[in-house]
């Protein structure tokens, strides 16, 4: 489980750990680029990322059940998803790890700025979504057993 706000380097460090471990990662940004393209109107956002979740949620645990181990490339930036999940990995008898991606916010800035120049499988984010989404950010609590991951 990968856990970060926009531009803490999420996908480029689930690409790594994807190539370590082996693993199969799932970004629900790609699933939205490929469904919906990079900039889906703000009135059906919530709309299609549910739909995304409940596709990659399945899809995931499937995998899962197969015997292969999975990164989660969804910024977990809820508890209740954080906890679903992990309940949902226990279900299957699978355990989950937290990595919690941290860099300055400038530097997180600069990297969705850069990303929108060449989005690829990103969605892009404005200047301004920077900050209105940073209110529906919620960092890892106390009990949410983590390893930081400093991407600056």
């Amino acid at each position: 489980m990968v856990h970060g706000y926009l531009g803490a380097g999420k996908t480029t460090f689930s690409k790594r750990l994807e190539q370590e471990l082996p693993a199969v990662r799932f970004s629900p940004d790609e699933w939205m680029v490929t469904l919906y393209g990079h900039d889906p109107p703000a009135e059906h956002f919530e709309d299609y990322l549910n739909r995304v979740f409940v596709i990659t949620h399945d899809t995931w645990r499937k995998v899962t059940r197969a015997g292969v181990d999975v990164v989660l490339d969804f910024g977990f930036w809820s508890r209740r998803l954080r906890d679903e999940t992990r309940g949902m990995a226990a279900e299957l008898g699978a355990t989950t790890r937290i990595y919690a991606l941290r860099c300055a916010e400038e530097t997180a800035r600069r990297r969705c700025l850069a990303r929108n120049l060449d989005l690829g499988g990103s969605l892009f984010i404005a200047p301004e979504t920077f900050d209105v989404l940073r209110a529906r950010f919620q960092p890892l609590a106390a009990d949410e057993a983590h390893e930081v991951v400093t991407t600056e």
